[in-house]
């Protein structure tokens, strides 16, 4: 299947988020969304204009991160474009743990918000189309590290038990639009 010609033949029915289509991409943290997204921008905007929101923007750190501020935050987001309105996201700053800037969100063609929760329930009422990238916990915790450094891997194991609390509640791969897998090369 070629992701991109299908998500551009659901680019034809109208968009549920004003006049916006929304793309979200979740799976567990290693699966690969981050380079999904990045690939999606580089295809769609040479005809769209395209944003990404990463969820590390918007996270409110490791503990809090899926916690109950998430959903509302989003929802604020999504209502604000669905009624032609651009959006003041705040910004999460990692090294302050605090939200200490914003962005703002302008009336686009297509939205790509990608990272763990962002094809939660309150996301996909939105949606043109929610991506899922499975991944295993080992692989995916082994990505991660090698991409972010050994040093958070304490909050990595805690963040691999609240991303499958968080998935089994929201029950997004469940609802999935597409599934794709990451097959490891050796």
């Amino acid at each position: 299947m070629d992701l991109i010609a299908a998500i551009e033949d659901l680019l034809l029915a109208p968009p549920r988020c004003g006049r916006t289509h929304l793309l979200a991409i979740d799976g567990r943290a290693g699966a690969g969304k981050t380079t999904l997204a990045s690939n999606l921008f580089l295809a769609l905007s040479t005809k769209y204009r395209v944003i990404v929101i990463h969820m590390d923007e918007i996270y409110e750190g490791w503990r809090l991160g899926l916690g109950d501020s998430l959903a509302p935050r989003l929802s604020h987001l999504l209502k604000d474009l669905s009624t032609g309105q651009p959006h003041q996201l705040p910004i999460y700053d990692w090294t302050l743990e605090a939200f200490n800037s914003y962005r703002e969100i302008p009336l686009v063609d297509i939205l790509i918000i990608e990272g763990v929760g962002s094809a939660q329930r309150v996301v996909r009422e939105f949606a043109s189309a929610t991506i899922w990238l499975d991944v295993d916990a080992a692989s995916g915790l082994k990505r991660v590290l090698e991409r972010d450094g050994k040093m958070i891997a304490g909050h990595m194991i805690q963040w691999q038990i609240d991303e499958d609390a968080h998935h089994r509640r929201e029950k997004t791969r469940e609802n999935a639009d597409f599934i794709l897998s990451i097959i490891e090369q050796s």
